[in-house]
């Protein structure tokens, strides 16, 4: 699943008249790049979440046969946030599943990423990359074994306590949906976590190390996106 139904209004004016999903990375919208990364590592059924300016995006991708996936929209009239995004799309999870949030653009090997998730027996894998302001992320503690032992969604400076940060990919299992509740607003960061974890349900963390990744959701970081893709660097 690929998360796409935000205003994008941390992009100011470039957002105006065109949907965040739609903005061009190169020579291609940057939920074309995230589709591209998921059909290569063999993932062609794919749902999208959206909300502004939808019927834009389902215009210009379509069933998604030109990109060689299959493509489900997901249609939120209220928004739903990033875990109750899920719900409406319950049928749609029948085994491991991954998701990413829509402004994420990364190399990462992604079937390293499920070897570890298996080999951990996880029930929800975040991926996780070093940052240079905690502050502005949500931030993991994990034990000697890359289980989460705490997650704190954009902590305040004196709650830092860490660097490494959610990255905004997961590996997910089905039954993680049972903790969600249907038609209502829940996010992943200030709901979920905390309930999954006050449930001892395996959380683990695995580390990107040097894959390339970076959030494009604002003015400065899209446009180093642009500058990276030019330089070849995803």
């Amino acid at each position: 699943m690929i998360l796409a139904a935000g205003k994008g209004t941390r992009l100011g004016n470039l957002t105006i008249n065109c949907p965040k999903p739609l903005l061009p990375v190169g020579d291609m919208p940057v939920l074309a790049h995230t589709i591209d990364w998921l059909r290569r590592h063999h993932i062609t059924d794919i749902a999208i979440n959206l909300h502004h300016a939808s019927q834009m995006v389902m215009d210009h991708f379509g069933t998604g046969q030109p990109y060689g996936v299959n493509l489900r929209y997901s249609i939120e009239e209220e928004l739903l946030g990033t875990a109750g995004a899920l719900t409406p799309l319950a049928d749609f999870f029948d085994t491991t599943f991954v998701l990413i949030y829509g402004d994420v653009l990364t190399g990462l090997d992604l079937d390293s990423m499920l070897a570890f998730h298996r080999q951990k027996q996880s029930s929800f894998t975040l991926a996780l990359y070093r940052v240079d302001d905690p502050s502005r992320c949500g931030v993991v503690d994990v034990d000697e074994h890359c289980r989460i032992q705490r997650f704190v969604e954009k902590p305040r400076p004196e709650q830092v306590f860490t660097d490494l940060a959610n990255a905004g990919i997961y590996i997910i299992e089905p039954d993680i949906l049972n903790y969600i509740p249907a038609n209502h607003f829940y996010d992943f960061g200030h709901d979920l976590f905390p309930q999954l974890l006050s449930r001892d349900v395996p959380l683990y963390g695995y580390s990107i190390g040097e894959a390339y990744l970076i959030d494009m959701g604002t003015p400065e970081t899209y446009k180093k996106a642009r500058e990276d893709y030019a330089q070849g660097k995803f």
